[in-house]
């Protein structure tokens, strides 16, 4: 329910706006992305995805940090794993506007990090390689987040 909260909070904040946030704004301004915005920050791609776009980024919350092993996420910050840092981060990203309706089952989205994750949809729940997506579509002006339950890690 906290999701919804902030969906309406980012919905009515949006529309009062000439311009829309970037996606880099909207995450930044959640309460719940805080460790994604410090790992964004980490990595230098603020400005990355800031620009123009557009980016479909699978926002993964604190909560879903936390399920990290102990010690993973400091570690991923720590300047000598930039690189890995940013492998990880770019494997949430997908070049284009994909609004959740227009993900199919089965379908499969290759990330700017060159891999390839499958969507799931059940009982109209979408899924990305596993991590729920609890709140779609949080549109900015270069693009969209989805907000996820985990962090998708890919082999």
């Amino acid at each position: 329910m906290k999701h919804v909260k902030l969906f309406e909070t980012f919905m009515g904040s949006m529309g009062s706006m000439e311009s829309p946030e970037t996606v880099v704004d909207i995450a930044a301004e959640s309460p719940d992305h805080s460790t994604l915005v410090a790992a964004v920050t980490a990595a230098d791609l603020i400005e990355t995805l800031s620009g123009r776009g557009p980016f479909t980024i699978f926002a993964p919350t604190d909560d879903a940090f936390s399920e990290l092993p102990m010690g993973t996420v400091r570690d991923l910050l720590k300047p000598e794993n930039k690189e890995k840092l940013i492998s990880i981060l770019m494997n949430h990203v997908v070049a284009g506007n994909v609004m959740a309706e227009d993900l199919e089952d089965g379908q499969i989205v290759t990330t700017l990090g060159g891999e390839d994750l499958e969507v799931s949809i059940m009982d109209g729940e979408v899924r990305i390689n596993g991590s729920k997506v609890s709140t779609p579509d949080l549109v900015g002006s270069n693009g969209v987040i989805h907000v996820v339950d985990s962090v998708i890690l890919t082999q």
